[in-house]
């Protein structure tokens, strides 16, 4: 297959967004900016076409998919009951960076949800994303566009190396701004539960519904239980290298961490050290790399996936990092992390 790959401009936005539409409706597959990271988008009321994104990725089967809307109206026709909760999130973080999941009816195929009972929906808030979904039929079944189990695209250049001659177009929007996925919140039981976290913390959502509680499954490495939510169960996000995180005294963390860059040294590897910008000048063996500022959260989310494929094409064999436990994205991308790392983790 030929994947038709075209830059998003003012000029052509509007028969690049028609033609991309069409493809969907088509039951074809378009890879597509959104303000959290690159998305790989099928009809998501087409089954066969939900299965496509399937193979494109090599994405387990079990593991569902996001359905992205555009229009708020659109939710209750999926779903066999819009819950309060519901109606009081998507006003306060819709269209956003919000994922919710719900009973859904009918309309939506197995294959969609993974075969579960639920449908997780989201409204993203990026204009190509929305132009896009309601150019394709309002219902838009979409993972992050990237090989099941790599750090997550938030560049085209990300979705073209993965996955260029798999699927039929890329939008190529530039580079995103919040790099994380987004938020999962479970509704289908009777306390609204975080399985992913993301932008949207739980406190910003108990401000609105009350009591939300944080899915214990979210820590653990491995799980009998059939995901509801992407990343639960999988391996998720990783570099090809072996990666530990090292946390503690900032001081202690470095010297840890340079011991471990020592030991790989000595023993013929090449290490790879994940840095904030303040730390970097504590390292000077090893391929280190700047994720970015404490002092500014976004930063460090943008920059996340794109530092863990910098790594891969620098050929290291092990990643040593240091932890990112800021006040508001610090959970989000903690989780990230250890994922990416296999849940390993030093502390020191």
């Amino acid at each position: 297959m030929e994947t038709k790959i075209v830059r998003i401009s003012e000029d052509h936005e509007e028969q690049w967004v028609k033609e991309a539409g069409q493809i969907l409706k088509n039951g074809g597959l378009v890879a597509f900016p959104t303000e959290t990271v690159y998305g790989l988008g099928a009809n998501a009321l087409d089954e066969k076409a939900a299965a496509k994104i399937y193979a494109a990725k090599g994405r387990p089967s079990d593991n569902p998919l996001i359905v992205h809307i555009a229009d708020f109206s659109d939710l209750e026709k999926i779903v066999e009951k819009v819950p309060e909760e519901a109606v009081k999130l998507a006003k306060a973080f819709w269209p956003g960076p919000l994922t919710m999941i719900m009973r859904k009816n009918d309309k939506v195929p197995y294959g969609t949800t993974g075969g579960l009972e639920t449908v997780a929906v989201r409204m993203p808030s990026d204009e190509v994303a929305q132009k896009l979904i309601r150019s394709g039929g309002g219902y838009i079944a979409a993972p992050s566009a990237n090989t099941s189990g790599r750090p997550s695209p938030t560049s085209a250049a990300h979705v073209i190396e993965d996955l260029n001659g798999k699927i039929d177009m890329i939008l190529d929007g530039g580079s995103v701004g919040i790099g994380l996925e987004s938020t999962i919140i479970d509704l289908s039981e009777d306390v609204p539960t975080i399985l992913r976290p993301g932008f949207i913390t739980q406190k910003m959502m108990s401000d609105i519904i009350g009591k939300v509680e944080i899915d214990a499954a979210l820590i653990k490495a491995d799980s009998n239980i059939r995901p509801k939510a992407p990343g639960m169960k999988y391996r998720h996000y990783a570099p090809k290298a072996n990666m530990i995180l090292v946390r503690g005294d900032r001081e202690k963390v470095a010297e840890k961490i340079r011991e471990l860059v020592r030991q790989e040294l000595d023993n013929g590897g090449k290490p790879g050290v994940l840095c904030a910008d303040e730390t970097a000048s504590m390292y000077s063996e090893g391929i280190i790399k700047k994720i970015g500022t404490l002092h500014d959260e976004l930063t460090i989310s943008r920059h996340l996936y794109g530092v863990l494929r910098d790594f891969d094409e620098e050929g290291v064999s092990s990643i040593f990092s240091e932890t990112f436990e800021t006040p508001m994205l610090g959970t989000a991308i903690m989780n990230r992390l250890k994922k990416a790392a296999g849940q390993q983790l030093i502390e020191v």
